[in-house]
């Protein structure tokens, strides 16, 4: 469901109906998506700690500054 901050105003019933049959409901302000607003108990966005990428470099021997200097270097090289 859609609603704009008006139907939050005026049409409040509507859109905690939306949300007892578990939708989701995208907040618009003046026709720009500015939220959402999901239903109690729906799983969140997924942890960090979940994503494949996660501690990739853990094991890395090189300390993170000078390994980011390292990855930068190419970068301004052209300038």
């Amino acid at each position: 469901m859609k609603a704009s901050v008006l139907d939050l105003r005026y049409r409040m019933r509507a859109v905690l109906d939306a949300l007892e049959r578990r939708e989701s409901v995208t907040l618009l302000h003046r026709g720009k998506v500015k939220g959402t607003i999901l239903p109690a108990g729906r799983p969140t966005a997924k942890r960090m700690e979940d994503h494949p990428f996660f501690g990739i470099n853990r094991d890395a021997e090189e300390p993170v500054p000078e390994r980011m200097a390292r990855m930068r270097k190419a970068r301004y090289r052209d300038l």
